[in-house]
């Protein structure tokens, strides 16, 4: 085993539309089912089409991991054995775990194994542990600056995985205990509540309310390496990890695509300090919650939160405007009901499905045969549709 000299860039899928959107760009995705999985929403991937979804992963030339990471309760056992014999069935890349009751069962069923970040690890002797029980990947720490990676990196023989962009949790590693605690909730079983996302105030015992930056008191900012990809590759890490299995595949597209022009810039010697704030500027237009470097290069303190800010910090939002009620190929055109907004002529669309994601200009409008500029709210017409859509598929404006 070796490490990679060429970083993998590895993006979160829920479904058939993420995969689209980031598979011009990603070397690989981490997806789940609809068990034993941290991101309990996304239920798309089931056992049952776990074998169809990996099939069009690597028919697009990508690698396929299956993170199997929330915590495995004694009624789960029988579950780590379902989806493990699924995961080995379909022929998954890798699985991604760190409860052991998964990762011995992986191990005999030959399955390659990674280890989540779930299992924080912080130490190269860690490291060389788990590589004892077949592990070929580690996803380290979140809360590990750089040098520390680095020294990792140098005493083990195991590939080096950290995350580069998306959320970031206020606990160690994601071991967080608060919507247990508020709601009975847990988010180490996939079931999040996001508590840390909400208002909070600071009251005394005289009751007077306390003063502070803001209210979103625990509401840490998005993690975001673009501007330091030279650093990351030093360091020698061998993949790149793009959190975000919640996030629309408009989001995944262009994310996916800003780090794949980062690293192959980096790695081409043509990488630019200008390069990178525009790279920075495109990230910012999508969901976020505002930038930090994390703990890469220290603590991040307060800069690391984002008090005054609401879950999208994102100036740029996009609007839903209708939906997609048939599609026609031979005319490459969709009926198109305008439930929620109006469109021109020259609009720049987003066509999203389950299995769909189209981003696209309205080049063309009709009704009853006759050309228009634009629709209003309320109106039936017909769109010139560059691609496959779908019943049902939700339009909209960006």
């Amino acid at each position: 085993m070796h490490k990679n000299s060429k970083p993998e860039l590895i993006l979160g899928i829920r479904n058939l539309a993420g995969l689209e959107a980031c598979s011009s760009y990603a070397d690989a995705v981490y997806f789940s089912t609809d068990r034993l999985s941290l991101r309990a929403k996304a239920k798309e991937i089931t056992l049952e089409s776990l074998d169809e979804f990996v099939h069009e992963v690597k028919f697009r030339g990508l690698r396929a991991y299956l993170a199997v990471n929330s915590t495995v309760n004694e009624d789960k056992l029988g579950e780590v054995s379902d989806v493990v014999t699924a995961a080995s069935k379909a022929g998954v890349d890798a699985i991604i775990a760190w409860d052991p009751a998964v990762i011995l069962k992986a191990r005999k069923a030959g399955l390659r194994i990674h280890i989540s970040t779930q299992a924080n690890v912080t130490n190269h002797e860690t490291v060389n542990f788990y590589r004892t029980l077949g592990a070929e990947r580690i996803v380290l720490s979140r809360e590990l600056s750089l040098e520390e990676i680095r020294k990792i990196g140098q005493q083990t023989e195991v590939e080096i995985e950290t995350f580069v962009h998306g959320a970031m949790c206020m606990a160690v590693s994601g071991r967080c205990h608060l919507s247990a605690y508020a709601l009975g909730k847990s988010g180490n079983c996939g079931e999040c509540t996001q508590p840390c996302r909400w208002k909070w105030e600071l009251h005394g015992e005289n009751g007077l309310v306390a003063e502070s930056l803001g209210k979103y008191l625990l509401s840490a900012k998005d993690l975001c390496m673009i501007g330091h990809i030279p650093e990351l590759l030093e360091a020698g890490i061998s993949a790149f990890k793009v959190e975000g299995r919640l996030r629309d595949p408009g989001y995944l597209e262009v994310v996916s695509r800003c780090y794949r022009e980062a690293i192959d810039a980096c790695r081409n010697g043509n990488n630019t300090l200008e390069k990178a704030e525009a790279w920075r500027c495109e990230l910012a237009s999508v969901y976020n919650r505002g930038f930090s470097t994390g703990f890469y290069f220290g603590p991040p303190g307060l800069d690391g939160f984002s008090p005054e800010k609401d879950m999208n910090a994102s100036e740029k939002k996009r609007r839903a405007v209708g939906v997609i009620e048939n599609y026609y190929p031979k005319q490459q055109a969709a009926a198109v009901r305008l439930l929620e907004g109006g469109i021109l002529v020259g609009d720049e669309i987003v066509i999203e499905g389950n299995t769909t994601y189209l981003r696209q200009w309205v080049s063309s409008l009709k009704k009853k045969g006759e050309a228009l500029a634009g629709a209003e709210k309320g109106d039936k017409v017909g769109l010139a549709v560059d691609g496959e859509v779908r019943k049902n598929d939700r339009i909209f404006l960006v």
